[in-house]
């Protein structure tokens, strides 16, 4: 085999002047010639002919150049193959490639195992560029990797050291991130060298597990700008943490959240279990993990709501960029927010609201809902005397009476009606008012204006009976506040502290948000009666109202005119604090919906599952089967997860079962469920790296028949082997 000088042919196109069919019958020599253009003369042949001279180690062909011609002779299918691969190269020289002495070998390795792809296809495939650097996958096997990655949701590529397995997986991470397919990248591998007890590695956490993670970091200043890393770190775009630390996104276990039937603590949830998502619709849990002891923080809200959560769990939410340009929810943890909750005079986190009511169970009441809120606003409920109710407005009587078979509300003085029971034929006077009976069963009668309280089956019912509970209670003791160039609010002021807790309940269940504050009695002016000062013998509290569109909070004509005349506005709530609140036994669970929310205390929304990201685990033959089940449940909507590992490298301690030689057992066969494995053939570092690959795997194969050999001869065997 010959390699020639080149010159400067004048060709300009890839032509054969001799081709197969010059090569004659079986056995006979053969000869093809052909004409390289000249923009890919030197890509082809490499720096000082260096890849014309693997071409000749590897190729059976002779082959000659002479200026751009090129001429194969030899075998007629060792002079066909030749053609093919230097058909290859030839076209990925002409796409202004750089080739080199590895891509020969690649193409060559490639065409002999009789591939369906072609050579130049899978070493021409852009994932990112950067400064000029173009990362592409360069064998075969990589680049049905690769093609997986983007035809699957889930995939695991398993395979030796020096394949690339995190380094494509990262490239395409990148690549999803810029193409805005996700809006977050999180990495993650098992710290397993320190049996994940960090605590005990000296320096700050960053300091400690940095030899973990540094493998994710290089692969990632390849393909980042190495100057916005740490803004996007800082943003949340860009994770990089422990798998132990992807265990914290939890509630401690006595918190509470919403189900069907009403609030339950977390801790006491099962997986089928139902609890309510962001729209007010049930959605059953899929998983629950128990996180051990944890730090725990409150968040609270403008508004006066708040819960307990774990540092690492994670909230939607809006910053004033965000709600400018209409762009989504973005997902932050909660230690992420803290010390950046203002800037200025504005909040920086807005928090999602229900939207739509949430929809519970329908249950019977023996009063009609609007009916009670009226008379827990209006209406004297003593027991003492005949039930009475005051109002300026007679259309609210006329309202009641019509509402409240059996009663006849007949006007006294002023805005004073008494609520009679309408005495049938035949009755006897010791049959109870209608109204005094109900209110017995209710556990009502005989509260007064300062402990009056809405019924739990009223409460936790059906939507449309928590309104109208919610319509009679602003009807009557509630209304509209305007101010010019605003739109309209909605304030209802109690003496009864139970009533107050109970209306800021219907008004956040409905998708609404409720402010409160109280006017204490000592510190208000005295009225006057009869020409003398009658002072407060409670204090007062104020509800301020924001509901959504679409939930009209009057009935009375006057008050709903009112309102509507101005617009409701848009209720929105902020956080305004992150505090510490010690150590607690957390747990974290997932749920089926969409977006991955579920209502917790005061109605907040919050998740700890992974929407819109891509999340790649590494090292993961060093998971345990709970660790590695515990990640992938992670995944939620619009999400991508690839797993790399080597199981031939797994360092758990105690012979303990890696979690990745496991997986493949439980998972194959699952739909968008996808293995790909590379083997030495596809090791891009040294070529060395290959053959110790192979070798190890050979002694592997020869302990291994060993080890067999002795267990089948039993314990004479194995004495035998001893002496």
């Amino acid at each position: 085999m010959t390699g020639t000088a080149r010159g400067d042919a004048p060709q300009t196109s890839a032509q054969s002047t001799n081709g197969p069919a010059e090569a004659g019958s079986l056995g006979t020599p053969a000869q093809s010639r052909f004409v390289v253009p000249d923009q890919a003369v030197l890509a082809l042949l490499g720096s000082r002919d260096e890849n014309l001279r693997v071409a000749e180690d590897l190729l059976d062909a002779d082959i000659h150049v002479r200026g751009n011609e090129v001429t194969l002779s030899g075998e007629p299918a060792d002079v066909a193959f030749a053609e093919r691969v230097f058909a290859e190269l030839v076209t990925l020289a002409g796409k202004g490639q750089q080739l080199g002495p590895d891509a020969v070998r690649r193409t060559v390795a490639m065409l002999s195992a009789g591939a369906a792809e072609s050579p130049a296809e899978v070493l021409s495939l852009d994932i990112v560029s950067r400064r000029g650097r173009t990362i592409r996958p360069k064998t075969l096997n990589q680049k049905r990797y690769v093609d997986a990655i983007d035809q699957h949701t889930v995939v695991f590529c398993i395979g030796p050291a020096g394949t690339g397995k995190t380094y494509l997986a990262m490239a395409k991470a990148v690549q999803a991130l810029q193409a805005k397919q996700v809006n977050r990248i999180i990495l993650t591998r098992p710290a397993v060298e320190a049996g994940e007890r960090l605590g005990f590695l000296p320096g700050t956490l960053y300091e400690k597990i940095d030899p973990y993670l540094r493998p994710l970091y290089d692969a990632l200043h390849d393909m980042v700008d190495p100057e916005s890393i740490p803004r996007l770190m800082q943003a949340g775009t860009i994770e990089v943490a422990p798998l132990a630390y992807m265990r914290g996104r939890a509630q401690p276990v006595h918190t509470k959240v919403l189900t069907p039937s009403g609030f339950r603590p977390i801790g006491e949830l099962e997986v089928g279990d139902l609890v309510v998502g962001s729209n007010g619709e049930p959605t059953p849990v899929l998983g629950v993990y128990p996180q051990g002891p944890k730090k725990i923080y409150r968040v609270t809200t403008q508004d006066g709501a708040s819960t307990l959560c774990s540092e690492d769990h994670l909230w939607a939410v809006k910053n004033q960029y965000d709600r400018a340009r209409s762009r989504p929810w973005r997902v932050v943890e909660t230690k992420e927010m803290v010390g950046k909750l203002r800037t200025a005079h504005y909040r920086n986190y807005e928090l999602p609201l229900l939207s739509k009511p949430v929809a519970l169970p329908e249950r019977e009441v023996p009063l009609d809902p609007y009916a009670l809120g009226l008379l827990l606003g209006d209406g004297c409920l003593t027991g003492s005397t005949t039930p009475g109710f005051a109002t300026e407005d007679p259309e609210l009587a006329e309202v009641l009476e019509s509402l409240v078979p059996g009663i006849q509300a007949r006007w006294k003085s002023g805005p004073d009606y008494v609520l009679n029971r309408v005495r049938q034929p035949g009755d006897t006077v010791t049959i109870a008012n209608p109204i005094t009976e109900v209110m017995r069963r209710l556990g009502l009668c005989g509260s007064r204006s300062n402990s009056k309280f809405v019924p739990e089956e009223y409460l936790n019912n059906a939507a449309e009976v928590r309104l109208a509970v919610l319509q009679g209670l602003l009807d009557s003791d509630g209304g509209p506040v305007t101010q010019r160039g605003r739109t309209c609010r909605v304030q209802y002021g109690t003496t009864s502290p139970r009533l107050r807790d109970d209306v800021v309940t219907l008004v956040r269940s409905l998708g609404g948000v409720a402010y409160t504050h109280t006017r204490l009695k000592d510190a208000r002016r005295p009225g006057r009666a009869k020409g003398r000062d009658v002072p407060y013998r409670h204090d007062s509290h104020v509800v301020d109202i924001r509901l959504p569109a679409g939930v009209e909070p009057f009935r009375l004509r006057r008050k709903r005119d009112k309102y509507n005349a101005t617009g409701s506005g848009r209720p929105m709530r902020f956080i305004d604090r992150i505090d510490p609140a010690g150590t607690e036994e957390a747990v974290c669970i997932q749920v089926a919906a969409e977006d991955s929310l579920y209502v917790t205390e005061d109605y907040l929304l919050t998740h700890n599952t992974l929407n819109d990201a891509f999340i790649i685990l590494d090292e993961a033959q060093n998971t345990s089967p709970e660790q590695m089940k515990m990640f992938l449940t992670r995944l939620g909507f619009g999400s991508k997860i690839v797993v790399t590992g080597d199981v031939t490298q797994v360092d758990l301690p105690g012979g303990q079962k890696s979690g990745l030689k496991v997986v493949q057992g439980i998972l194959e066969g699952v739909d968008d469920v996808h293995f790909s494995v590379l083997s030495s053939n596809d090791v891009v570092r040294h070529k060395l790296v290959g053959d110790i690959v192979d070798a190890y795997d050979r002694w592997q194969a020869t302990q291994d028949a060993e080890e067999s050999t002795v267990r089948h001869q039993g314990p004479r065997g194995q004495a035998r082997r001893g002496r």
